[in-house]
């Protein structure tokens, strides 16, 4: 116990901070009656009593070249010193940590920072009213990341990267107790930008989101460019362009937010601006789709195309209820929607806005139009769209001065009753204009419609106590693509549907993937643009698409004229979303809507191998060594889809047009529409649908409908084979008009195999000996299955140059073709293997 007390005892000799200083070095103390000075003399800390209060004692930092004392900082707000009149009261940097000790020598604040401590480490108050703890190298601690209830110019405010924190301000509880009031001014979290003050929880006010040069309504009030804020998207700050101007912002406690400017000549605190300054400032005062309007009475009226949901209460000036929409929106998401837009100007938009960078109003404009739950957009003058997908809350008309942007209300094109208030203008349905022909006809066809939904309807509620989901539900609850991000996890659980298709069986069954609306899909490509198109294939047509942080994806929609359909696409998205490996193409996500159905891939930047394989002046791109590393890249791909993946699954459809290149060439398997699953103790299966590609299917399949993991293997040996000569199977015309397989047959049989390298290939002392890799296709392509090796053994071929090689025998398809000149000097090629296949579909 002496040993304590006289610790404590030397603690509290340490040294005295000297006149005028602005620091605390490690060792000294701040006592009552003591105050550090920033070094331009503005602001001063130390012990204060507030108010006609008590004897409690806090430390806090005021203006120090102001007369009338203002507190702009509290260190112990919750904390104080209980009836202190003596001087024992000490404020201490101990490490990196500030100290608080009360009359009693008890420890009643710290700071709490855990970090190693340098003999340059000393607390410091700034000449912008910042405390800060540091050392030449780190700030440990600073106040402005713990304000109260002052937001002073330079100082942060939202979240805080660092401590993941939302740093806001809180009133005191009255004018004479620094403790936490009941009002708080705070970032709203959904990440627009938005000031947002609370009474306890409940919203009592909002400044309008940021419209990416300042807050929509705060700045045209101040009507005075001195006064500005910044949004990084994280955080707000509050600048003061005139060093000469000293101001603040106070969260008072009766919940009001002012602009305060000091006058040296009168010595008083101005008032800039007051919010809330009326009835039309204070959140929810004419409740959902209201708008308030001061110079009007009522101040609150509904939008166009709504009205009161209680009469009655708004006749006793309760608007609290808001209003309701007198008409559905019709919401047909395909382009040229069934629904307009009514512009309105000079309104201080609503609240709960999602912001997005799409490049155009116009693009904003298609996709609220696309969205079914998008109520209103708006396009600020940077470039940011800006989309209301819930009701619209906190409207507020302000006058023909203010400068702000026009809001955009969707509203049913058949609403005679939507008639443009002051300052707005109706604009048409997106992407067509009705002539008074159509109009009428559009009249007789809303009456059919009408019908047609009450059938529907009945239909539907069947369908429901079915325990089936409704198709606008799934579309609800469909992400937006713009927004994906590509480095997140791609399998979502739980995001399933069980729609039924006219068979009673599930169409879209376990998906585990991202779901993505169509009118953001068709945003990312430009609303599929030829300029964005990579190709086409069996599937459909494939394009590119761009999200909002610029990463691209490629995105394949099937088209109307595709012989695939529900099975394929089934196929894909069932197995792709369970399979992981580098050597397969990665699926990002579907879109099924408006009978539209497409699959989200990763972007593959070098596009297919056989554009570099049969495109001559692409074929010196590949050296041997790439052509070793995609060969066994692929081998790796497929003895994973074979072996190892947690379905055993045959492709049935490797060619080289399904290899896709990443940017640093490392091929992908894709396009599993023609895969089947096997079970474990499954060794071959039989189709009477053969589908493939000519010059890659096996002997058995292309004519008994037979295939098994070995039909895979077939194909991978075609596929090494091309690789290696730069010629396709099918397009191949050699001397004695073979196919490459029979072509590269005689070369082995006449030791003349490395003659079907590609000719731009230079080989030169490499590891991987190219007549082995061309032994091993010829062991793949051998006509009976059971004489083909295992995707296993493949590999350890490839991976193993030393192990010995089985003699391959003679390929299947190699025998020639007839060559016939017919009297214009045409050639015609005729078979002569005498084979043939009767059902195929060829791609």
């Amino acid at each position: 116990m002496l040993f304590r007390w006289a610790a404590l005892l030397v603690l509290f000799q340490a040294s005295c901070i000297g006149a005028r200083s602005a620091t605390l070095s490690l060792g000294q103390s701040l006592s009552l009656g003591q105050s550090l000075i920033s070094p331009g003399g503005k602001f001063e800390l130390g012990f204060f009593h507030p108010g006609n209060s008590s004897n409690d004692i806090y430390v806090g930092i005021w203006y120090a070249n102001i007369s009338v004392q203002t507190v702009v900082w509290v260190l112990n707000r919750d904390n104080p010193i209980l009836n202190s009149s003596s001087s024992n009261a000490k404020l201490m940097l101990f490490g990196a940590n500030l100290q608080l000790f009360n009359d009693a020598r008890q420890l009643i604040w710290f700071t709490n920072v855990s970090s190693t401590v340098s003999n340059t480490t000393e607390a410091m108050l700034l000449d912008t009213g910042n405390f800060v703890v540091k050392n030449d190298v780190f700030t440990y601690w600073q106040s402005f990341d713990y304000p109260t209830d002052t937001l002073l110019p330079g100082m942060k405010f939202g979240f805080d990267e660092t401590s993941g924190k939302n740093i806001t301000l809180s009133s005191w509880r009255d004018n004479d107790q620094p403790g936490t009031g009941l009002f708080s001014l705070q970032m709203d979290p959904n990440g627009n930008g938005e000031f947002v003050m609370k009474d306890s929880s409940e919203t009592v006010w909002r400044s309008g989101p940021w419209d990416g040069e300042g807050f929509q309504f705060i700045p045209r009030r101040l009507g005075y460019n001195a006064f500005n804020f910044s949004f990084d998207g994280k955080y707000v700050l509050y600048n003061v362009g005139n060093d000469s101007i000293t101001s603040r912002i106070l969260i008072t406690p009766s919940g009001i937010m002012k602009l305060l400017v000091w006058s040296e000549s009168t010595k008083y605190w101005g008032v800039f601006f007051t919010i809330p300054s009326d009835q039309c400032q204070i959140s929810g005062a004419c409740g959902d789709y209201g708008i308030c309007d001061i110079s009007s009475s009522p101040v609150c009226k509904c939008l166009p195309g709504f009205e009161p949901k209680s009469n009655t209460n708004w006749d006793l000036r309760d608007f609290s209820d808001g209003c309701e929409r007198k008409r559905p929106l019709q919401c047909n998401s395909n382009v040229g929607g069934e629904d307009g837009f009514l512009k309105i100007s000079n309104v201080k938009w609503p609240t709960s806005s999602q912001p997005l960078e799409v490049g155009s109003t116009e693009r904003c404009r298609i996709l609220c139009s696309y969205d079914c739950t998008c109520n209103a957009y708006a396009y600020s003058s940077n470039g940011r769209c800006l989309l209301w997908n819930e009701q619209l809350l906190d409207l507020e008309q302000l006058g023909n001065h203010s400068a702000l942007g026009d809001l955009f209300l969707k509203y049913p094109e058949n609403d005679t009753s939507v008639l443009p208030p002051t300052g707005a203008s109706v604009l048409p349905p997106t992407g067509h204009k009705r002539s008074p022909v159509t109009a009428i006809a559009a009249s007789i066809a809303s009456v059919i419609f009408i019908s047609f939904t009450c059938l529907c309807y009945l239909w539907r509620r069947n369908l429901k106590r079915k325990g089936v989901k409704e198709t606008t539900q799934n579309q609800n609850q469909n992400q937006n693509l713009l927004l994906f991000d590509l480095n997140g996890d791609v399998a979502v659980p739980n995001a399933s549907s069980t729609l039924k298709d006219s068979n009673g069986m599930d169409k879209y069954k376990n998906y585990e993937l991202p779901m993505f609306s169509f009118p953001s899909v068709a945003l990312a490509t430009d609303n599929f643009s030829i300029a964005n198109k990579l190709g086409e294939g069996g599937f459909g047509p494939v394009y590119k698409g761009k999200l909002l942080n610029d990463q691209l994806v490629a995105i394949k929609r099937l088209s109307k004229r595709s012989g695939q359909g529900l099975k394929e696409f089934r196929t894909e998205t069932e197995l792709i979303a369970k399979l992981q490996h580098r050597n397969l193409v990665r699926i990002l996500g579907c879109c099924i809507e408006l009978e539209e159905m497409i699959l989200i891939y990763e972007y593959m930047p070098n596009k297919s191998l056989d554009s570099f394989l049969f495109v001559p002046t692409n074929q010196e791109q590949l050296d041997w060594a790439k052509r070793v590393h995609i060969i066994e890249g692929i081998a790796q791909g497929l003895l994973y889809l074979h072996q190892y993946s947690r379905l055993r699954i045959v492709h049935r459809d490797l060619k080289a047009s399904n290899i896709l290149l990443d940017g640093e060439m490392n091929p992908k398997i894709s396009d599993f529409g023609l895969a089947r699953i096997f079970g474990a103790n499954e060794l071959q299966a039989n189709t009477d649908r053969i589908v493939g590609t000519y010059g890659y299917m096996s002997p058995e399949y292309a004519m008994e409908g037979l295939f098994s993991v070995k039909s895979d293997v077939f194909a991978f040996g075609v596929l090494l084979l091309e690789i290696i000569s730069g010629k396709k199977n099918t397009g191949f015309y050699g001397a004695d008009c073979l196919s490459l397989l029979g072509h590269a047959w005689e070369l082995w049989t006449n030791d003349k195999v490395l003659e079907l390298l590609d000719p731009v290939l230079q080989v030169h002392g490499s590891s991987a000996s190219p007549d082995r890799y061309i032994a091993i296709g010829l062991l793949c392509v051998q006509e009976r299955p059971a004489d083909r090796p295992a995707m296993s053994e493949v590999v350890a071929m490839l991976s193993n140059d030393q192990a010995t090689l089985a003699s391959p025998k003679q390929p299947a398809f190699t025998a020639g073709r007839t060559v016939v000149v017919n009297a214009a000097g045409e050639v015609q090629i005729c078979s002569a293997n005498k084979l043939t296949i009767s059902v195929m579909a060829p791609r």
